[in-house]
């Protein structure tokens, strides 16, 4: 049975719902609105905190953090504990957690954006003119766009067997790949593309991924709890844990790797990128709310915050709005999702086409309504102890949730 307030929000919604294409068709972004004070709908903020609590109740995530904001109004609240147990630590805001495939919009993306407008790397070039030894396999057509907007024809991801670490043999392994549809023609949310972007970073460069995001993304946004390979940097007790591998030591497990009865706490959840050994263009960054919030920031501002600017205007715009070939019906940017089977449970009923953001498999959303200049940030770690708790209900109760209390008509008096 659906827990009850999801059920009455999908009745509440349903009108809501089919007027979405109507609010689509009229989607053109608001001017800035930073002088105009904006209060949030407190009924809307208590329905969003009851749904989260009702996701906690229902064991479907011990714990989450999130961040509502609206020009100069913020709804930010910490829910639950670290894990089920009663005397876990509670979640606060300042609870780190691995952000997922949120790696691909918070470092990847943007870190391939900066080195073309460095002039060190070309959007339209080919895979094979970096890296002459992906060259074959139906491959040698993929472009760096292609990789960007998941449009390449490479497979979702890498295999695990026979056993391999390491980013060379990652490299390797990504191309050895052979594409099964023709680069520009067919949309697969892909690990690989951006794997292989996570390699270009490295090769055009010089400096490793989680370096030059830190140098050049996270240290000029003041993301002071941002990047790769936390435990360098920070407490294990500060770092929701995510996956418990089975005491049972023959039951099968999805993290082969790990002992039993094993808690990562600091260690990456992808067990693709724990193989290559934390960074990677696909997954690996843990952060903060406060930190992925300014990152939102950022973007709204046209790629500066603050009076510091990290991405020039049309990096943002490159990013942020479709950029898929024609003819492709899943809308991404070079990075964020746009119109994809994934963008709409975190989109809800009421942002319009236009908005964007990303998702993490952990639990982690980032969804940004440039119109409204509104946006929301979940992180979670849904994934603890066993892969197998759902949350996708509860992401599309808080992007619906989240466009009501950030309302255009909210302007305060």
């Amino acid at each position: 049975m659906r827990p009850r307030f999801f059920r009455r929000l999908q009745r509440q919604g349903a009108l809501a719902t089919a007027g979405l294409a109507v609010l689509a068709a009229g989607c053109t972004p608001l001017p800035h609105l930073q002088d105009t004070a904006f209060h949030l709908d407190s009924a809307q903020l208590a329905h969003i905190d009851a749904a989260i609590e009702e996701a906690i109740a229902g064991r479907r995530l011990p714990g989450a953090v999130f961040h509502l904001e609206r020009g100069g109004a913020v709804h930010q609240r910490g829910y639950g504990r670290l894990t089920y147990e009663p005397d876990a630590p509670a979640v606060t805001t300042a609870t780190v957690f691995d952000a997922a495939s949120l790696s691909k919009v918070l470092a990847t993306a943007p870190s391939i954006l900066l080195l073309a407008e460095d002039g060190k790397l070309d959007l339209d070039a080919k895979l094979a003119d970096y890296f002459p030894g992906c060259a074959g396999g139906g491959k040698d057509a993929i472009t760096i766009r292609h990789l960007l907007t998941h449009t390449s024809g490479l497979a979702a991801g890498l295999p695990a067997k026979p056993a391999w670490r390491g980013a060379e043999s990652a490299y390797a392994k990504a191309c050895a790949q052979t594409v099964t549809d023709v680069p520009g023609t067919f949309f697969r949310y892909s690990d690989i593309n951006y794997i292989l972007l996570g390699q270009l970073v490295r090769r055009v460069s010089g400096m490793e991924l989680d370096a030059f995001a830190r140098q050049r993304l996270f240290a000029p946004l003041r993301m002071k709890h941002t990047g790769y390979l936390p435990l360098r940097r920070m407490a294990a007790a500060g770092i929701a844990p995510t996956h418990r591998a089975p005491v049972d030591k023959a039951a099968p497990a999805p993290h082969s790797d790990l002992g039993a009865g094993a808690s990562m706490q600091g260690e990456v959840h992808d067990p693709t990128v724990r193989r290559i050994g934390g960074v990677a263009g696909s997954a690996g960054v843990f952060s903060t709310v406060g930190d992925v919030a300014r990152f939102a920031r950022m973007l709204l501002g046209g790629g500066e915050l603050d009076g510091v600017r990290v991405l020039s205007s049309e990096s943002v715009r490159l990013l942020t709005t479709v950029q898929t070939p024609p003819g492709i019906a899943a809308l991404r940017g070079l990075g964020m999702d746009i119109d994809s089977p994934f963008a709409q449970r975190p989109r809800g009923a009421l942002f319009p086409l236009g908005s964007y953001g990303h998702t993490g498999f952990t639990g982690c959303v980032l969804w940004i309504d440039p119109g409204s200049r509104s946006f929301y940030v979940l992180l979670s770690n849904r994934v603890y102890p066993d892969d197998k708790a759902n949350v996708l209900e509860l992401y599309d109760a808080l992007g619906t949730l989240s466009a009501r209390a950030a309302e255009r008509d909210t302007a305060a008096p």
